[in-house]
Order: structure tokens, then sequence, then C-alpha cells
């Protein structure tokens, strides 16, 4: 195997981890979890959903990296870069549908793979890059803030629908109605 078998394989892993990762908090609900894994049906959590399904397949790939000895680069950061970038690159392509048409379950999973499958790309070229240890530390860094932040948003989220969870008709974490 090699670093592009391995990304396109990524691509499956991270579609298949969003499913897992989407029901996670709903069948082991706790507070830790509350911060890595969607609590409701807002946009917004499904944002941490593609999150951490990227993280988690970076953790996977370490293994992988090593079991089949794969020369890849910078993978912390490339997995920071690329879960980061997933969330604009989602909502750039699912809003203006979603606006237009509203819920459609076919266009969302289809969205969620188009954003892997780019993301994916951009995870190549940066781990084909020279080894560089600071960008490593950097992708420590971001994934620890964006969690940070992501758990803040989770039990304080704006008043914005993006973060309404219009099955239920509430922010956040069953905080409040609105």
């Amino acid at each position: 195997m090699n670093l592009k078998k391995l990304k396109t394989l990524d691509i499956f892993i991270i579609f298949g981890l969003c499913f897992l990762t989407h029901f996670l908090y709903t069948w082991l609900p706790n507070s830790l979890f509350s911060i890595f894994f969607p609590v409701n049906e807002s946009i917004w959590e499904h944002m941490k959903m593609l999150f951490s399904a990227i993280v988690l397949c970076g953790l996977i790939d370490y293994f992988l990296i090593k079991k089949f000895d794969i020369e890849a680069n910078n993978l912390i950061f490339s997995t920071f870069i690329t879960a980061l970038i997933s969330i604009p690159l989602f909502l750039l392509i699912y809003l203006p549908i979603y606006n237009l048409i509203g819920e459609n379950m076919f266009i969302n999973l289809v969205t969620l793979f188009i954003t892997i499958y780019f993301v994916e790309i951009i995870a190549y070229f940066i781990m084909e890059k020279d080894n560089n240890n600071v960008l490593n530390i950097i992708g420590i860094i971001g994934i620890i803030i964006s969690y940070i932040i992501l758990g803040v948003l989770t039990y304080n989220p704006p008043k914005n629908d993006l973060f309404l969870d219009t099955l239920e008709n509430k922010y956040g974490i069953n905080i409040y109605a609105i």
C-alpha cells in the first residue's frame, strides 16, 4: 500500500466513521462524548461529526502507516487541516442547496462524500511534503483548541439557524428551546 491508496481508502473510512460518530452520543450520552460527537440534529453539530471522523481516521492512519511502512509525513498537521477545512467546505456546498430545497438525506450524503474527497486530496499533498515537526505540533494544538471551541459551542450555542435542531426546536445540548 502507498500513500495514494491510503488516502483513497480514507475517503471511505471517514464516510463510514461519520455514521458511527453521528450516533455515539445518543448511544452513550456523557459530558466527554458531548464535546466530540453530535448532541442534536443541528447543522453545526453535524460539523462536529465530520471533524471527529477525520480525527479518528488520522489515528487509524497512524497505525496503517506503521503497519504497511508507508512513506508519509505531517500526519497530525494534515489531520488537523483537513478536519478544519472540511467544515467551511461542507457548509459552502450544503447551505445553498439546503436553503433552496430543504432537508434531503441523499443530498446530505453526496455533499458529505464530496467534502471528504476534496479534503483527502489536500491531505495527500500535505503528507507528501517534507516532514516538519513544527507543523505537527501546530496540528496537536489546533485539534485541542478546535475541540475546546466545539465544546463551548455545544454548551453555549448562538441563537443562529446553523445551531438550531429543527427536529427538537432546541439549541445545543438540550439546554433551552426557542
